[in-house]
């Protein structure tokens, strides 16, 4: 039986210690709304000292005669650490285990393989990732689901913002919220705003504020929660916000020593602004085509508006060529500025994609204009690097650009790289950034694009201190966090945290050093340990350990950045020590994995894998749930896959666009040249698409024979109409009549079934009426190439216009295909990795590749990347490649 998935539950976390972007709370769905009903549900946090404690506890009991399977779905944010998992059921009770994630990886294939729903924590958003887990609950009784998670809130644009979006869909029994924040420095505001309040909601929202100590809660009745007295809709639907900072009346900071850990938090708020001199280095490729250059147009309006008139900065534009704006950085003047805005209208996209030689000019222009002292002497020097793709052009090994960029840096200024969308290689942007004293920063390809630009520049736009040390007495504090950094900016924080050599001790000098805007700062103190149970003596001791965990969780999240950008012995250290600390405080990382006994064997030992943990190269939103591990250069994929844009080109190469998973399948169809394929068939609309088979005109002997589309027949049987194309000449048939065009015409057709454009020798478009659109591609090739000859891709467009019943080599995907790809590992090709896939109920092993789209460059096509099935697409088509084989090529049946 299918499973029906209601909402009932998503009451709104409010507590301070979610951070920006965490988007949910838990969900629990069922069969039935009426048989499994949650009786309750609390979310309670603590925050002590910027470290978020969540404990998040859901009861559902199931009023069936009959056993029911529950799901409890939780968002939680990126940064978060999962740290237990507990259930009970029955009577017994489950914990969570934290073990290697390797060692753990054969209990999840093993739960797979026997059709159990393994819970995994998988992407789902911007800034939030979805926890996942279901249990069969005996008649008549309950379940207990509780989910502990933590995470250091970190400060942005001056505040610590927490954002929950609440969608519980359905009206909860029992909620309670209880946020305590703790901040031994002082809290100097708390806001709360929420984008679903009412004015009857608004007295619901309680928010207790002293110096320390805030409370906040949210506690809807059932009644409260209906959007009228007699109705079964919830008014809990929106986001919900919580803004907070802290006193920083101390230059030196605040530095905390709680059982022999301590942690420094600086961020002085008194300091002018330090020049700067920023080079942005901006993708007009191809594929930044229409939106994506119109909103990076829009934001450096705005990014240029808000330089500083001490400010020096130049542009460079890049494809498969690099255009600068000027060759040396210019102040920013009202005049210049103007001139830069007018510089950036005219920003075309053609091309390819040069990042290795766009980063090497704007270096070689900051390193030029500062020997030749046209900068100022105290100024941070940065390029900022906007791009939507891979390497195509010039050097495209990815190691070596990295080496070319960190030699030709070598420390003298920060590199920020911004990756638009998914479809790109994310890991590479943020290891070369931190290799070179930046930071990495995906853009999500959405309306607000450009407020994600200005956003992140705001957060780098006004730097304070330059090479900032942190300096602690060797003899008395060792395991130090990161205590260097290259630049502190305005609104952020310096966090370092570390370990005392004499427990016992009570106090240490503290000296921290760096360079200001006119000289140089520094500025020393004395830590002393203090007595919080004293200072909160109204509330039990909370502290404890918090230190201790918040100096482990800073430490493995430091140690897995290190790991990317280290030489192989040092990310073998590096990974060690990540891993050991990982599972000594039960952390939840990208090393480990939690697993729970099994309880529908209830044997000892035998585990399903419950919580995995994804790093942001790896992340795969879906609204599945279903993720698709990429590899180190095909991270994710962007939200062009929104429309899905099926085809056929190449050699034929299918690609299948799911826009649901955003990720794309892809195989190859080896035949018989002359073969006719069915492409399409809906015989509900009267639609039918096949295409026939050419080979080269010569192939080398004992070669594989290479096959490409030479012809297509497509037919609309309700309308009356056909097409046949090839690689000479398109004939259309409409009733009676009869139309032939060649490829050098440049044509456009419009008639009250279908309208036809022509594009000379380049692409002829097809749109039914009320329904689908198809795009022909004319490959030409030189005539008289000895091997090679003209060939034909094939595109669809608005393919969900088809009937559900569509089906073909390539209809059968129109309406989706679930999959999900786990235990991926290097293959033959360590740019294409190899991993197994789970779908129809077939286990394939398939690797990550990359197809070409050619629809906006016919010539060098855009790189489309995908799983790639072989034998042909076994296991992913119905049927073989054969079964798909047509007698003629207007053939319907």
């Amino acid at each position: 039986m299918a499973l029906v998935w209601i909402m009932l539950l998503f009451c709104v976390c409010i507590c301070v210690c979610v951070p920006a972007g965490y988007d949910g709370a838990p969900v629990i769905s069922n069969h039935s709304e009426q048989e499994l009903e949650v009786v309750s549900m609390r979310i309670d946090c603590k925050v002590a000292s910027r470290f978020a404690h969540t404990i998040v506890t859901t009861v559902a009991l199931n009023k069936a005669n009959m056993s029911k399977e529950a799901f409890f779905d939780m968002e939680l944010p990126k940064t978060a650490f999962i740290t237990n998992f507990t259930m009970e059921t029955e009577g017994r009770v489950y914990v969570g285990e934290v073990k290697e994630k390797e060692k753990a990886k054969k209990q999840y294939e093993k739960a797979v393989s026997t059709g159990q729903t393994a819970g995994l924590v998988k992407a789902s958003g911007r800034k939030m990732e979805m926890f996942s887990m279901s249990v069969n609950v005996a008649a008549n009784s309950n379940v207990t689901f509780v989910l502990t998670y933590e995470e250091l809130l970190q400060r942005r644009l001056g505040t610590y913002e927490m954002m929950i979006r609440v969608k519980p869909k359905e009206l909860v029994q029992h909620f309670e919220i209880v946020a305590d924040v703790y901040e031994p420095q002082g809290i100097t505001f708390l806001d709360v705003n929420a984008t679903f309040i009412t004015n009857e909601l608004l007295p619901l929202v309680q928010k207790t504020v002293t110096d320390k100590k805030a409370h906040v809660s949210f506690c809807p009745t059932l009644e409260q929660q209906k959007t009228c007295p007699d109705c079964a809709n919830t008014l809990i639907d929106g986001d919900f916000f919580i803004k907070y900072d802290v006193n920083r009346a101390e230059r030196l900071g605040d530095i905390q020593i709680v059982n022999g850990y301590f942690v420094h938090f600086f961020a002085p708020d008194d300091l002018a602004k330090i020049p700067k001199s920023v080079v942005f280095v901006l993708d007009v490729s191809t594929s930044m085509k229409g939106t994506k250059i119109q909103q990076t147009q829009e934001a450096l309006e705005t990014i240029l508006n808000d330089l500083h008139e001490e400010d020096y900065f130049t542009l460079v534009l890049f494809d498969n060529t690099v255009d600068p704006w000027s060759p040396s950085l210019k102040k920013a003047t009202q005049e210049n500025v103007e001139e830069a805005k007018d510089f950036v209208k005219t920003m075309q996209a053609e091309g390819g994609t040069d990042i290795n030689s766009a980063v090497m000019k704007a270096v070689e222009i900051l390193i030029n204009d500062t020997k030749n002292n046209l900068l100022p002497e105290e100024s941070a020097s940065m390029v900022v690097l906007l791009t939507d793709g891979n390497p195509t052009h010039g050097e495209t090994n990815r190691q070596r650009i990295q080496e070319n960029v960190h030699h030709a840096i070598n420390g003298t200024m920060s590199l920020f790289c911004l990756g638009y969308g998914y479809n790109l290689d994310y890991g590479f942007l943020d290891a070369m950034a931190r290799q070179n004293n930046g930071l990495a920063r995906r853009i999500y390809e959405a309306s607000d694009a450009a407020l994600q630009l200005q956003g992140f520049y705001d957060e780098v736009a006004s730097p304070l201190l330059l090479e900032v040390d942190m300096h602690y007495p060797e003899n008395m504090v060792n395991s130090l966090t990161e205590s260097h950094f290259k630049q502190l900016f305005s609104g952020s924080e310096i966090v370092v945290a570390g370990r005392l050599i004499d427990t016992k001790m009570n106090g240490f000098l503290i000296e921290v050093s760096a360079q200001g805007v006119d000289e140089e700062f520094t500025v020393h103190g004395w830590a002393s340990a203090t007595e919080w149970d004293i200072i909160y003596t109204e509330d039990e001791y909370i502290f404890g350990d918090i230190t201790e965990r918040l100096w482990a969780y800073l430490t493995i999240q430091q140690l897995l950045d290190k790991r990317d950008i280290g030489t192989p012995e040092e990310r073998e250290n590096f990974t060690a020590e990540a891993l050991d600390l990982s599972l000594r405080y039960s952390f939840v990382t990208p090393l480990t994995t939690m697993v729970i006994n099994n309880p529908q064997t209830d044997k000892q030992g035998d585990y399903m894998l419950i919580a995995d943990k994804l790093t942001e190269d790896q992340r795969q939103p879906t609204s599945q749930g279903y993720y698709a591990p990429p590899t180190p250069q095909l991270t994710q994929h962007s939200n062009r896959y929104s429309q899905s844009i099926n085809f056929a080109d190449g050699d034929p190469h299918i690609i299948v666009e799911l826009p649901e998973q955003n990720d794309a399948l892809c195989f190859n169809v080896d035949s018989t040249p002359g073969s006719i394929f069915n492409l399409l068939r809906d015989p509900k609309s009267g639609i039918f698409v096949n295409g026939q088979t050419i080979e080269n005109k010569k192939a080398d002997r004992g070669s594989q024979v290479n096959t490409y589309f030479g012809r297509f027949g497509i037919i609309h049987e309700n309308l009356g109409v056909k097409l046949m194309v090839s690689t000479k000449e398109i004939v259309i048939s409409e009733s009676d009549e009869q139309i032939k065009l060649v490829w050098s015409d440049t044509a456009s057709i419009k008639g009250p079934n279908m309208d036809v454009r022509l594009t000379k020798d380049r692409t002829l478009t097809v749109t039914l009426r009320n329904s689908v659109k198809f795009v022909i591609i004319l490959h030409k090739v030189w005539e008289k190439h000895p091997y090679h000859q003209d060939f034909l891709g094939f595109y669809t467009l608005d393919s969900h216009l088809l009937s559900p019943s569509v089906h073909g080599l390539l209809g059968q995907f129109y309406h989706g295909v679930k999959f999900e790809v786990s235990d991926l590992y290097e293959g033959q090709d360590p740019d294409k990795p190899d991993a197994t896939m789970f779908v129809k109920g077939h286990e394939l092993r398939v690797n990550r590749g990359w197809r070409r789209d050619f629809r906006h460059d016919i010539k060098n096509g855009e790189n489309v990347p995908c799983w790639f099935i072989h034998n042909n697409g076994k296991g992913v088509i119905d049927g073989t490649v054969s079964d798909y084989i047509v007698s003629g090529l207007f053939k319907t049946i």
